[in-house]
């Protein structure tokens, strides 16, 4: 095949993806790591009470799953970010390889319990993008009938946290009437489709976890770094 003109490519930093580089690592033996939230703090909170449920499916899978509790945590740029509920967050974010984050819908949208989470959650700290290349599974309790609107945001700030959103979601409707007085989740459509989500969501994370720097490399950034360097180097010389 004939090589296509490129006037605008940096042919030292072009680099063709190809199977061989794609697969090219060592495969983790741990457990896929993975975090997740919910959106409201009622006592009975069904988003909670979804993701209880994922967690016991996560764990079922092999995964290990840790679960956040957004109480006490300031609503974002409130507080400093040495905040201890702050800290926590953005430690179970770097410990991660996945997420979960499964929102009640309010007035058509997620709730601000859930945005205040993904907003304490940089796009990076340092030279470390603690989302980048990570899996993402989203899902949403409605109070009424099913809706796709909190999924959907929830969707936007996934690929804006440079993150893998897999395909499959969730969306609960009436959920007050999905749960028995003990809080499990009744056997249903819905349930068998957090199961699905829970099952894609640990396939795309041993597919991608070993791989997410491979995979989130970008030319783009190849050329800003190449300049970084060059602009350091010349000032060191003066």
């Amino acid at each position: 095949m004939s090589d296509p003109e490129l006037p605008n490519i940096d042919r030292a930093l072009f680099n063709a993806p190809t199977a061989d580089n794609v697969f090219a690592v060592n495969t983790s033996t741990h457990r896929p790591r993975i975090l997740l939230l919910y959106g409201s703090l009622r006592e009975r909170s069904f988003s909670r009470l979804v993701v209880e449920e994922a967690a016991r499916l996560l764990e079922g899978m092999g995964a290990e799953p840790r679960i956040f509790n957004p109480k006490g945590l300031p609503l974002a740029d409130a507080e400093e970010d040495s905040h201890p509920r702050v800290q926590e967050l953005r430690k179970l974010a770097e410990w991660s390889e996945g997420m979960v984050w499964c929102s009640p819908e309010r007035h058509g949208a997620m709730t601000g319990i859930m945005k205040t989470q993904i907003d304490w959650i940089p796009l990076s700290i340092g030279g470390m993008r603690p989302t980048q290349g990570k899996t993402l599974a989203v899902m949403q309790v409605c109070g009424g009938s099913q809706s796709f609107n909190a999924v959907n945001q929830l969707r936007v700030l996934g690929r804006w946290m440079r993150m893998v959103t897999i395909p499959n979601q969730s969306s609960v409707p009436k959920a007050f009437t999905e749960f028995d007085d003990n809080d499990r989740m009744l056997p249903s459509p819905y349930y068998n489709r957090i199961v699905d989500v829970m099952e894609e969501l640990v396939k795309f994370t041993l597919l991608t976890r070993d791989r997410s720097d491979y995979l989130t490399d970008r030319y783009s950034e190849r050329v800003e770094s190449a300049k970084e360097v060059s602009k350091r180097v010349n000032q060191r010389s003066m």
